[in-house]
């Protein structure tokens, strides 16, 4: 079943895109839906883009469920590890 719920916010930072480029990213787009290449059911699908780069200035990521939430763990670990004044 899909929810077509989709959450999107601002960020800051880059990533490397298509062709090696690095992109500098101003928008997430988080959904929960089927994927398009990932061999899962339904994934949780992010997309990081710089929309003033056109559609091709974006990385798209497909995750299963078990993995966006070690994920996000992961990515809380990280940022717990570092002093405050560095990750504020």
């Amino acid at each position: 079943m899909c929810t077509y719920t989709t959450v999107q916010d601002r960020v800051e930072g880059s990533a490397k895109g298509p062709e090696g480029r690095w992109l500098r990213l101003s928008t997430a787009t988080v959904y929960f839906d089927h994927p398009v290449h990932a061999m899962a059911e339904h994934t949780l699908n992010i997309d990081l883009a710089d929309p003033a780069g056109g559609p091709a200035a974006r990385v798209g990521i497909e995750l299963t469920p078990a993995s966006a939430r070690r994920l996000v763990a992961a990515i809380e670990a990280a940022l717990a590890s570092v002093p405050a004044e560095l990750s504020a």
